[in-house]
Order: structure tokens, then C-alpha cells, then sequence
């Protein structure tokens, strides 16, 4: 059988613990452009590269090599303090491309506000809802970066332009865009690192976070029909 879901993350940390929380058993399956999946019973598990145009192509080459219901990103992220403590998890109810647009005289302009397409994309709210309830996580806006914030001045403005924002990652919104041109819907699940604030390597926490996405993934994995999208025939 097809698995019904494609997990993309950045790197093979995080596919790996996805791929630990799912079973820890995975055969590898070629895509196009020299990827490779890994399959497990319940989802293939894509490491498709880091920032938003990698997530973007690697999702679009692997969802021409089979038929999915349902595309996740998942990994680890930067949270919002205080809604986002370090080891936590965070389930998106909007994907946000925060830094895609132009700045302007009275400061950032949104992409979609210039007319030149959307910087959201919002999971079926049902379905994201039962997704955070079932990991006991934060259920907010995950917003996209491509520059990772490594002040407090940047966090206060990201939080000022996405109010109730929890996360901050670097790939969301491009799984988003390649799941949407599919006509698929996405989820984002992620764990959290390390504060959003002043850039401080030391008191990152990344396996913490790992060993959290691994244990959000064995929850899933014991309860697949939470993951359920439905007839989409």
C-alpha cells in the first residue's frame, strides 16, 4: 500500500529521529534530483534540504514518485517565548512566509500585499487541531524564515508583524507551496531548540528537541487515524 503521508524535514537528524519515533525500521526509495526516502509503514520521511527553495524542490521531486494524502514538514525550531519553551512542540495553524516581500517606507510589506501571490498557508483546521491536541502541543503560527533571527530587536518585530507566533523555522512554507501546487494539504509539526532571540549556541538544546520530535512522531504512530484527511476521491 501507498503510504498515505510525506514527512519532510531539513537534515538526516531530523528525518532519522522521525524515522526512531516511527519505528526505527525504514527501507530507502530513490527520487528524483539524488534524494532518498525512507519508507516506513506509515509515511516516507524526505531530508530535503535546508531554507524554503530546497524544502520546496524536494517536496515537489518526491511527490512525483508517488501518491500521498497528506505532506508534513516537521524538524526542530526556535520558539516564541513564552509560548514555545525549549523541548516543547509546536503544530502550525498557519504557515507564514514572514520575510518574503519588500521592505518600504512604513516598514515590511507581505508578498501578497504587493500582489504577487499568497505568504500563508493555513492546514485544515480540523485536522491541525487534533494533531496538536493529540502531542498535548502549542497550537499557533510557525512562521517561515530565511535568515534565522539572531537578535532580540528582529524577535520583537517578528512577533510585533505575527502576533501569537510560536515558532520560527526555515522550511514550512516551502513544503507548503509544493504540497498546495499538488493539491495536497500540509501540516507542520516542529519541536523546539532554543529560544528566538540573541544568537546563543550554548544554550541550544538540539538533542533535546530531536529526542522531542521522535517522541511526537511515536505518539502519531501509535494513533495514525488522528492523521486522518478524509475521502479526498
Amino acid at each position: 500500500m501507498t503510504p498515505r503521508l510525506l514527512v519532510v524535514t531539513a537534515v538526516p537528524a531530523e528525518r532519522d529521529a522521525v524515522v526512531r519515533g516511527l519505528g526505527g525500521t525504514a527501507a530507502e526509495t530513490p527520487v528524483p534530483g539524488g534524494r532518498v526516502l525512507l519508507r516506513t509503514p506509515l509515511a516516507d520521511v524526505l531530508a530535503a534540504g535546508v531554507g524554503p527553495a530546497a524544502a520546496a524542490a524536494g517536496t515537489a521531486a518526491a511527490l512525483t514518485a508517488a501518491e500521498y494524502r497528506l505532506v508534513v514538514s516537521a524538524g526542530i525550531a526556535g520558539g516564541f517565548q513564552p509560548g514555545a519553551p525549549v523541548g516543547s512542540a509546536v503544530v502550525a495553524d498557519m504557515v507564514v512566509a514572514a520575510d518574503l516581500g519588500a521592505e518600504g517606507p512604513e516598514g515590511f510589506l507581505p508578498v501578497a500585499e504587493l500582489g504577487f501571490g499568497t505568504s500563508e498557508h493555513r492546514p485544515p483546521g480540523p485536522l491541525s487541531r487534533r494533531v496538536a491536541d493529540a502531542l498535548g502541543a502549542a497550537y499557533g503560527p510557525v512562521l517561515t524564515v530565511s535568515t534565522v533571527t539572531g537578535t532580540a530587536a528582529r524577535a520583537a518585530e517578528l512577533t510585533r508583524r505575527h502576533p501569537g507566533a510560536l515558532a520560527e523555522a526555515m522550511e514550512g512554507f516551502g513544503v507548503a507551496e509544493a504540497a498546495a501546487a499538488h493539491g495536497l494539504p500540509v501540516l507542520e509539526v516542529r519541536t523546539v531548540s532554543n529560544p528566538v532571540g540573541p544568537r546563543d549556541r550554548a544554550a541550544w538544546r538540539i538533542g533535546e528537541a530531536l529526542d522531542a520530535l521522535a517522541d511526537a512522531f511515536a505518539r502519531l504512530g501509535k494513533q495514525p487515524a488522528v492523521l486522518d484527511v478524509g475521502d479526498r476521491t
